[in-house]
Formats: C-alpha cells, structure tokens, sequence
C-alpha cells in the first residue's frame, strides 16, 4: 500500500490538487441530484411484483346488461387464451372475486351489479417463467383493450396486480369533495378526462355508479279498475316477466324445508332488443292479463311507462360526499403523472373556478381547492392512494434518516469534542447517495424494465450511514493517534492512515457487495442491494479520497495522551 499512500501524499501536499478532488467529489453530487429532475432515475414507492395471479376488472355502463358485460369478457378471455403462461381461468359474471390482497381495498366485495364482471387468470410459477406479471399487464393490455374495449362503448377494463407493499385503492386516487352532488359528478368526470389525456396513466375510472336513464313501470290505479283486474295482478305479471318469482313449493322426504319453484320467462323472452321506449311498450303488449268478467288485458293499457334517471350511490368520507377518480401508471413513477395532471387542472378549472393550492408541507400539499366563480360553492380535489402512501413513506423514511444523521452526531460530539470533526464523519457518510444514485442509473440501464429508485433504497441508504461512518473512524482516530503517539506531521500521517486502513475497508466493502448481490435481483428488495452495493462502493472512494483532505484542512487534529495508551501495541515501519 505503499503506493497508495505516496498517491494520497501527492494529494494532501498540493493545494490544487486537493481542490480539484474536491470540486470533483461536490461535482458528482450535484450532478447525481440532477438525475431526478431529468428522470435519468426515477423515484417510486413500491417496485412492481411477479405473481401467479392477475385480475381484470370489467366495468360496462351503468345500466348494460349481464349480456353485454358477458361478451366484454369473453372477449378478453379468448385474448389471454392466446398466452402460452396461462393455466386456467375464472370468471365472475355480476360480481367480484372472492376477497383477495389487492380487493380488499378497491371494493371487490360490493360488487353485485349485471354491469360488473372480474376475472381471475392463473399463471404459471413466477420461478418458471421469465415474463414477470407486471411486464406482461403491460404489454397485453393495450391489445385487450384494442380488441375488447370497443364491444359495449365506454367500457372500462382495468389490470389489478398483488401490490408489493400496503394494498391501495390505485396508483392515484383523486377524492372530488363538496356538498353539490351533481357538481361533483361533472367535476369527476372532467377529473377523468384530465387523467386520461395524461402520459403514462391507464384504466381511469370513477369509482361510483354512473347516472343513466330507465323505464319505470307504474300501474295506472284508474285504469286497472276499470278494467277489472287487481293491483297484485299487473304487479305479479311484471315481477314474473322480467325478474321472475316464486309460484308455489315442493315436498321431498330428503329435505327439511319445502323447495322452492321460480317460475321465469327464458332470456330472449325477457330481454329487450333496443332501449327504445317503443320497444318496451311492444313487449307489454305481449303480457296479458285476464279480468273478473274473463276479458283479455293487455298490460300496455294498464301502465304507464315514464323515463327517469337512475339514483346513484352516494359515497361519503369524513362526512363529505365524494367520488373517487382512480388510474394506474404504466410502469411509471406516479410523481411524475401526478405533478403534469395537477399542472392540467389548475389550468383547466382556472376558468370557471378560482383555483387555491394547499398551503404548508403536509401529506396533502398536493391538494386543490375549488370555488365556483358564479355560485361561490367549494369543492376538493384531495390526491390519494399509491402517491399518499409514497409521500407518507419518503416522509417517515426522511425524518428517519435526519434522526440518524443528529444521532451519529451526537455520539461523534461527545467523542472527539469536536464539531469539525463530527461534520467531516457526516458529511462523508452522506456522500455516499452518490453511489446509491449512480447505482439505480447503471441497474436502469442493464434491465430490460425500468429500475425505480424505491423505498427499499432509502432503507438501503440509511444503512450505509453507519458503514460510511465506520470508514471515516478508523482513518481519524489512526491519524490522530499517529500524530500524538508517533509524532509525525499532519499530511504524513493521514497518508499513512489511509493507505494502513484502507485494505480492511476494501474487504469489508467486498464482504457487503458480495452479500448483497443476492438482494439486486429480487424484485421487490433490488433496490436496498444496488443501494448498499453502489453506496458501499462510493463510500469507499469517499473514505479514502475525500475526508483525508477534509482532514487535512481540519484544524482540530489534537488527542490526548491517553490515546497513545489505546495505541500502544501499533508500530510503523517506514
């Protein structure tokens, strides 16, 4: 190491020479911090996750028919056909999926509508396969949509993964509060259209029942007596035609309780062939009904068919109604679609709303209030899910990460007596980011999906603290310890420090790449490996480059006598 310590000699001996290493070393920070900003690395709460499963959400019109959201998706059951991956599949028509990870939050169990349908498709073995889930969702979908979307218009069908982390209601939820109702679902649906002429997200969708117009069948009391039929009568022929309903019970010894009969007409017998009202009357006049004096009634003359719209679910949260507007991203960082949608909006609703931005730095500071320039009525749009989750995560992450910082210094305070010196330790430990952003760019480039900087690499990079820390140690107290017990010159002895100490650094940063080179390829704990193996190695280089000159221009260099007792067995050959 003899050369080593000559080339860090060299260094310190030269005043250029070290502002050069250190314009380089604040150079590459900065420039390492400009890879967010130009999306070089892209920052993400959860990385996505190979399954064996994936759902697919099929929503039709309010209002459609168990038909129409039967072809929908049998359409896209055919196209995963087509997928050599795929084992089996499942589908339940006019409800959702037995209660899984992901539906737990996005509403699977209230589902029981004809308009509603989810499937259910089985993969091979995550381990068998090299396509993993969330690289297949998107490359299948825009064929699936392409191919099933356009059966019944404004479908939606949307992909639903087994999240990696915490289960949200999608990767961004945009909460519409206020107190008009029917504002709210036209400012929904505007949210919709916002997001869904946004870069990057798919499967927009409110969720929420849309309102549609319906045929209400009231019997006309006037009428029906003159006719000489009942109430009961027109009631019963209408609950028989079209829901069909229970005419009587059967007795068998192998039962306890009498069996039901339900009496119903077939499907082609119920279902109309057009919405139109003319339909619906030409069906009721196929109804007949049979009075007191044995006359023949037709049920078209009897009742009286009015349109009317439907009445929707009202949602409500903190005692606010609301509608929900979801989207996923498509393999993309949420921030980045949510900040040009926010930027959208505001442009979009400054016209006929005074647009006011939350105020502070909260979780909610992304939020938007709304107030009507005509009327004065106010509404929010409140940002949640995944990007909720995300800023919730990077915020606790980051206060941890600070309490790290001051504790180490602290503990570094107290122990050397000294300011300066604790400062050099800290500020070489956060230097190594630079190797945990490097790092996420070069895994970026040399996979085939995108490698998001996650929350596992913060968790990666707090842990590196105390490595870089450990690094910086050694070389000040061997320094000092040279200095007072040996008495050599400041420049001599760090020199000497770094090229002694610098093997067993080199060795346990090998030991930490070696171990975590077993975490770089899992998809979910990829980022807390690249983060320790690219933050280890820039730490390495931060050690024993940098802080020897910050060393070197530290004027508080001085021990006690009592190290030279800690030091007592060290001896140098020069």
């Amino acid at each position: 190491m003899k050369k080593f310590e000559n080339f860090v000699l060299n260094i310190l001996q030269s005043n250029s020479k070290k502002r050069l290493v250190l314009m380089l070393t604040a150079l590459a920070f900065f420039l390492s911090l400009l890879m967010f900003p130009t999306k070089l690395v892209l920052a993400k709460m959860l990385p996505g996750k190979s399954d064996n499963t994936i759902s697919v959400y099929v929503d039709t019109p309010s209002g459609s028919s168990v038909e129409q959201t039967n072809s929908v998706s049998q359409c896209i059951i055919n196209e995963f056909k087509k997928e050599k991956e795929v084992q089996n599949i499942e589908l339940f028509l006019g409800q959702g999926i037995p209660l899984d990870y992901a539906g737990l939050v996005k509403g699977s169990g209230m589902k029981q509508s004809e308009n509603v349908s989810e499937i259910s498709i089985n993969l091979t073995d995550k381990n068998e396969r090299n396509e993993p889930t969330f690289l297949m969702t998107q490359r299948v979908r825009p064929l699936i949509i392409k191919a099933c979307g356009r059966i019944v218009k404004n479908t939606i069908i949307k992909f639903i993964e087994q999240p990696a982390g915490p289960p949200t209601m999608a990767s961004i939820v945009v909460e519409v509060h206020g107190d008009n109702i029917s504002k709210i679902r036209k400012i929904s649906n505007e949210v919709v259209g916002v997001l869904a002429n946004t870069e990057g997200l798919v499967d927009v969708d409110t969720i929420g029942d849309k309102v549609y117009e319906k045929y209400l069948l009231v019997p006309n009391k006037d009428l029906v007596a003159q006719s000489g039929i009942t109430i009961e009568q027109v009631n019963n022929i209408l609950y028989l035609a079209f829901e069909g309903m229970v005419v009587g019970s059967k007795n068998n010894s192998d039962y306890a309780d009498q069996i039901p009969i339900f009496l119903s007409l077939d499907k082609d017998s119920r279902s109309l062939n057009s919405s139109d009202e003319s339909e619906v009357v030409s069906r009721l006049s196929s109804l007949n009904l049979m009075s007191q004096t044995g006359a023949t009634i037709s049920m078209s003359e009897v009742v009286d068919i009015k349109k009317v719209p439907s009445n929707p679910m009202v949602m409500h949260k903190d005692l606010s109604r609301m509608i929900n507007v979801v989207a996923e991203t498509d393999m993309v960082s949420q921030v980045y679609p949510l900040l040009d949608a926010r930027e959208k909006m505001i442009d979009y609703f400054s016209k006929n709303y005074t647009v006011t931005k939350e105020t502070g730095i909260n979780t909610y500071m992304f939020d938007l209030h709304l107030k009507d320039k005509k009327t004065g009525e106010e509404f929010l749009l409140r940002w949640d899910g995944e990007m909720k989750v995300t800023l919730d995560t990077f915020r606790d992450l980051g206060g941890a990460f600070i309490s790290a910082l001051v504790l180490i210094f602290l503990l570094l305070v107290v122990y050397y007596k000294s300011f300066v010196l604790s400062g050099i330790v800290l500020l070489g430990s956060f230097l190594s980011l630079i190797g945990v952003i490097v790092g996420h760019f070069v895994a970026d480039l040399v996979t085939r999906d995108t490698f998001f900087l996650t929350a596992t690499s913060l968790i990666g990079f707090i842990a590196l603290m105390g490595i870089s820390s450990r690094n910086s140690l050694l070389l000040i107290d061997f320094a000092k310890s040279l200095m007072v017990c040996n008495g050599m010159g400041k420049k001599e002895a760090i020199a000497v420090a770094a090229a002694t100490r610098a093997k067993p650094i080199i060795l346990t940063a090998v030991a930490i790449i070696l171990g975590s080179a077993l975490l770089a390829s899992d998809p979910i704990f990829g980022g807390l490996g690249v983060a320790l193996i690219s933050g280890t190695v820039a730490a390495v280089f931060v050690s024993l480059l940098f802080v020897p000159i910050l060393m070197d221009n530290a004027k508080a260099m001085d021990f006690d006598s009592e190290v030279c007792d800690m030091h007592e067995n060290i001896s140098i050959t020069k």
